[in-house]
């Protein structure tokens, strides 16, 4: 700062960064900040204040949001000539919830889908937001068309540096709303014949089966073990079934944590290509380094890749992308073009320039690493239990002992205020669930609140209603 003031943080209630965004304007009320005042990086304040980086960054964005502070890439973050200092204190990225009677948990913690901090990555949005609006590269009076989305596409090429994807040029990459209506497209473009089947894991992502009925395909599930999808079941499914494709999620299986290691995938494609299918790879849920080569690589021909930045950055700008097998894109562009001529150009001049800024990585891995702490939470409160999860993956796999039931249970935790995933919401509508629950991370609740939720679930897995065999 341009100034020798030092924010007191014990002088405001409540969490750490609305107490720091209530005294940084209280300094600019005083006067103790003056309009123009440049404030510090957001690491060298945290520094000084021995607090989070992502506090500092919560508390920048608060202010930046409310008018108080304006922030510019590349220059920093200043005190508004024109600031709103009586702007109310109200976070538009991250709520707390209301409290609602828990039994010891203050406020509802709810864990039925991953929730990402924020580490600094909305203020880099917003700004980039600002910048396209005052100057679209693509400009706001024309059609969305190939050429303009080849910027975009280069930069979803970047971001992916790292994934073993084999051969790979903007032009196998299609832009999608999101994973979802990635997956969709794909559909799209393989399927044909009155009823396609689709091959799915016996537990997986819902929306693979939500993508396949909606363009009227048979769904069958291929079972599972340790390792993931289980060759020779596949191969006899398969041959029994004539179907066009499968789609599967090795790397971090949703909703169980598995994950497939390269050789049984290398099994796995080998029945591809004797029974004729396509492979359709979800890797939406990995938010780490990958550990075996993707299906494209494996099997270019016929391998298929799915992913997004939701799970990594924010799942609000719904940016999704599907990569087709190299020099095969043609298909997969028909399929967005004639379905809605592709995204908005705004949102993928945005695109473009967030996938391809240098503090992007950065705070991807600083997501990463937020997430992991939650993680960790969750398996020094029920690690003792039969747990799969993963370090760089935003949920756990709990099988539950015996004497209770997956609904049951759900019932039990939602009655703490804690909101979990049953093993049936997974399963195929026939077939039946074990009794074990998914647990999403959600790191937009202090992590004292969310250990808090994964004492309670300790004391209900060391309590089941039901005694089997006493």
């Amino acid at each position: 700062m341009n100034t020798i003031w030092r924010p007191s943080l014990s002088d405001f209630p409540g969490p750490k960064y609305k107490a720091l965004a209530s005294a940084l304007r209280d300094g600019v009320q005083n006067g103790a900040l003056p309009a123009g005042s440049r404030l510090p990086p957001v690491r060298d304040l945290a520094f000084q204040l021995s607090i989070t980086p992502g506090t500092v960054a919560r508390a920048y964005t608060i202010l930046t949001d409310q008018g108080v502070f304006e922030a510019t890439v590349g220059r920093g973050t200043f005190v508004a000539e024109k600031s709103a200092p009586g702007s109310p204190d109200i976070s538009p990225i991250e709520v707390d919830a209301t409290p609602h009677g828990s039994g010891g948990i203050t406020s509802d913690t709810n864990l039925f889908s991953p929730a990402l901090p924020n580490v600094g990555q909305a203020e880099l949005i917003r700004l980039l937001m600002k910048e396209v609006a005052e100057d679209p590269p693509s400009g706001l009076m024309h059609y969305p068309n190939r050429t303009m989305f080849q910027p975009a596409r280069q930069a979803v090429v970047t971001w992916l540096q790292g994934t073993p994807l084999g051969v790979l040029d903007e032009s196998d990459v299609v832009l999608s709303h999101g994973g979802q209506n990635g997956i969709s497209l794909v559909l799209q473009t393989i399927l044909t014949g009155q009823k396609p089947i689709v091959l799915v894991e016996e537990l997986s992502y819902p929306g693979f089966r939500r993508a396949a009925e909606l363009l009227r395909a048979e769904v069958v599930p291929v079972p599972l073990d340790k390792d993931g999808i289980v060759p020779e079941k596949l191969d006899t499914i398969a041959r029994a079934t004539g179907a066009q494709v499968l789609c599967t999620s090795p790397e971090v299986h949703n909703p169980t944590g598995v994950f497939t290691p390269a050789t049984r995938r290398e099994a796995i494609v080998a029945v591809a290509r004797a029974r004729g299918f396509q492979v359709i790879e979800d890797d939406c849920y990995r938010m780490g380094v990958a550990r075996a080569p993707t299906y494209r690589m494996l099997a270019p021909e016929r391998g298929w890749y799915i992913s997004s930045i939701s799970k990594t950055l924010t799942p609000a700008l719904r940016i999704g992308f599907a990569i087709a097998p190299h020099r095969n894109g043609a298909g997969l562009r028909r399929a967005a073009e004639h379905g809605f001529f592709g995204l908005a150009t705004p949102l993928a001049d945005l695109t473009a320039k967030l996938l391809s800024h240098p503090d992007v990585i950065p705070l991807s891995q600083a997501v990463t690493k937020k997430m992991s702490r939650y993680v960790q939470s969750c398996v020094n409160h029920l690690g003792a239990y039969e747990l799969i999860w993963h370090k760089d993956a935003p949920f756990l796999w709990l099988v539950l002992p015996q004497g209770w039931r997956a609904s049951n249970f759900c019932q039990a935790a939602a009655e703490k205020g804690i909101r979990v995933r049953p093993a049936e919401d997974f399963a195929c509508r026939d077939a039946r669930a074990p009794h074990a629950v998914r647990l999403a991370v959600n790191a937009q609740v202090p992590l004292e609140r969310f250990d808090d939720a994964m004492a309670w679930l300790r004391r209900l897995l060391d309590n089941p209603p039901e005694r089997i065999g006493v």
